[in-house]
């Protein structure tokens, strides 16, 4: 069974950074695009940012100069790398292969941006 766990989340003040991390089961990974997805209250899951098997990497508009999708494939990890966040930032934090497998969804990490 495919387990994801998001971590790295919590409370930061506008302007400040904060790395997620993403541990992906070894049988997968290696694989997929992953993608990075957040969910704000009572809006949509919306994609965040995609990177490649290669490496390559993709940010939503909304993000793009201040989020940053990497990956270390020897410890089976993505990770997003965000940078001058701001309230809007604010959602649960998921990550998911490119485009999403319904069944890899884990429960996400919180990211709150507050003052």
């Amino acid at each position: 069974q495919v387990q994801l766990v998001e971590s790295g989340g919590g409370l930061v003040q506008p302007g400040g950074s904060l790395r997620l991390s993403c541990a992906a089961s070894r049988k997968i990974f290696g694989i997929y695009t992953w993608g990075w997805y957040r969910q704000a209250p009572g809006k949509e899951r919306e994609l965040v940012a995609t990177i490649t098997e290669g490496g390559t990497t993709v940010s939503t508009d909304s993000v793009k100069g201040r989020f940053t999708a990497s990956r270390d494939n020897a410890k089976n990890v993505v990770y997003l790398q965000m940078n001058n966040l701001k309230p809007e930032d604010t959602a649960v934090y998921y990550c998911n292969a490119f485009p999403p497998n319904k069944a890899y969804w884990g429960q996400g990490t919180q990211v709150t941006v507050s003052s």
